[in-house]
C-alpha cells in the first residue's frame, strides 16, 4: 500500500502500537550481535550475561571475559590481563582485611 492510499481511519493509536510490537517482536536480540569477531557466540551463555546473573563487579566480570576468550583471541596477554585484574582485585578487596 502506497503512503497515499493510507487513509486516516487505517492508522489509528491502536494500529501503530501493534505495529511497533510487530516490529519489535523483530528486532535481534544485542546478545546475537558481536562487534570485533566471533569469539563469545559460540558459547552457550555468553560472559556478559554469566556476570549480569551473578552480579559480579568489574573486576571480576573482567577476569571472566579473558578467561572465556584467551584461546580464541588474544592468548597469552589475555591471561597476562586475568593476572592483573586478579591483582587489583586482592588490593582492592582485600588490602585491609588481612
Amino acid at each position: 500500500m502506497s503512503i497515499d492510499k493510507i487513509k486516516p481511519e487505517d492508522y489509528s493509536f491502536a494500529t501503530a502500537s501493534k505495529r511497533v510490537d510487530e516490529i519489535i517482536d523483530k528486532v535481534d536480540s544485542a546478545l546475537d550481535k558481536q562487534v570485533g569477531g566471533m569469539h563469545y557466540k559460540q558459547y552457550p551463555i555468553q560472559p556478559v550475561e554469566f556476570c549480569q546473573k551473578n552480579q559480579l563487579n568489574s573486576i571480576e566480570s573482567s577476569i571472566i571475559k579473558y578467561a572465556v576468550r584467551h584461546r580464541d583471541k588474544g592468548g597469552k596477554q589475555d591471561v597476562e590481563k586475568i593476572i592483573h585484574y586478579a591483582k587489583l582485585l586482592l588490593e582492592l578487596e582485600y588490602a585491609d582485611k588481612s
